[in-house]
């Protein structure tokens, strides 16, 4: 184990030692004196989905990692394999057709796009440029935690406000918080571990008002998923002149979570400092951005996946209501419920049982998170749930 590195921390410990370097020495003995980051992060440090893939033998149902299990559309991977021929080349040109296709569809200037291999490198980046000079950053508890934790280690102050009574983010209580010495705001919608979402007109006002004060990050990774009459994307702040930056990436609903293609939209100066810490998209293969524009355009395929996430859903929903359990309702391609035993245990337990599940604990409970995979993928889930419920 000891000569692997899982990808985020990888990723995490150049972007640390890229600011560092570029704030000087002295900035960078400063920011591993008061935080070990850089210490902690070349200690070759797992997450938990790394540990489970080296640690354990092959599972039953991998429900651990929010994976879309009905794989990319067959248009993608067509694409991709007719790419192979002229990989030798760098893609440069084909990373620019990718990036003017968003850029149509969404309304903005390629100007105002920033492509990367997956979201993760785009969430660094954000991370060490709100973090510089001491920055203050506003977030919501639980919620996904990447740049949040990054920004953390190169000595940014963290303010987390707990999710409402519905677990959803307090939107009202977010802005309260926010000071003169705030550097962002970063808003997971649909948020992660929780599956909830933000209705589309609150989300809106609360960007048109707090975006003239500090910047707001939003991940909208789940976006997709999400019923559009009750939420929409906020990148139509961006397209009003919003100081309002989304990230979005095709590891979900696009099943490209091993082919690494995402993205972020915001104003071009935005979008300028973000590119001293990211690739640009230079990091991505020829085969993930052909398969990435053919994914793009296959609507009817998306359609489809996301039907088959609704079905597992369900089938979710029904397991857990006949053993008496809860569930907080879901807008993504995971579900979170509350436990009747300590959350770690229970994880263990399902481990043992060839499933593999997240725990958590917040609100005052513990909370297992299932990430949602094939009918077979649930029956196998609620099986082993079934011995321990």
């Amino acid at each position: 184990m000891s000569s692997q590195i899982n990808r985020r921390e990888w990723l995490k410990s150049s972007a640390l030692l890229t600011a560092g370097l570029t704030l000087g020495t002295t900035g960078l003995q400063t920011v591993a004196a008061k935080n070990k980051a850089v210490e902690r992060l070349r200690q070759l440090n797992y997450t938990l989905e790394s540990k489970l893939a080296i640690d354990l033998p092959p599972l039953r149902a991998r429900l651990f990692a929010n994976e879309n299990p009905f794989g990319p559309s067959p248009k993608a991977k067509k694409a991709i394999i007719d790419a192979i021929a002229m990989s030798y080349q760098y893609p440069f040109l084909a990373m620019r057709d990718l990036q003017k296709m968003i850029a149509d569809k969404e309304g903005v200037s390629m100007e105002q796009i920033l492509m990367g291999a997956g979201s993760s490198e785009l969430l660094l980046s954000a991370a060490i440029i709100y973090a510089a000079k001491g920055g203050h950053i506003v977030t919501a508890d639980p919620s996904y935690m990447d740049l949040i934790e990054t920004a953390a280690e190169l000595g940014a102050s963290i303010e987390k406000v707990p999710l409402d009574v519905t677990y959803t983010h307090d939107l009202g209580a977010m802005e309260k918080k926010i000071t003169a010495k705030t550097s962002l705001v970063y808003i997971c919608n649909p948020n992660n571990p929780t599956g909830t979402i933000l209705p589309a007109d609150k989300l809106r006002a609360f960007c048109e008002t707090v975006s003239k004060k500090v910047p707001i990050f939003i991940d909208e990774a789940y976006i997709d998923y999400a019923d559009p009459a009750k939420t929409a994307s906020m990148i139509e702040c961006v397209r009003k002149g919003q100081n309002v930056i989304i990230a979005r990436t095709f590891s979900k609903l696009h099943a490209f979570a091993g082919l690494r293609v995402g993205y972020v939209i915001a104003q071009p100066e935005v979008i300028k400092l973000l590119g001293k810490y990211a690739s640009g998209g230079s990091d991505m293969s020829a085969t993930s951005i052909q398969g990435a524009m053919a994914s793009y355009q296959d609507a009817e395929y998306m359609i489809y996946a996301k039907t088959q996430n609704t079905t597992s859903k369900e089938f979710l929903y029904q397991t857990l209501k006949a053993e008496g359990y809860e569930y907080v309702p879901s807008h993504t391609n995971f579900v979170i419920f509350p436990l009747k035993m300590q959350a770690t245990k229970f994880r263990d337990e399902m481990m043992k049982r060839g499933v593999g599940v997240r725990s958590w604990e917040f609100a005052g409970k513990q909370w297992c998170r299932i990430s949602i995979g094939t009918l077979d993928d649930m029956k196998i889930f609620a099986s082993a749930f079934k011995e321990l419920s």
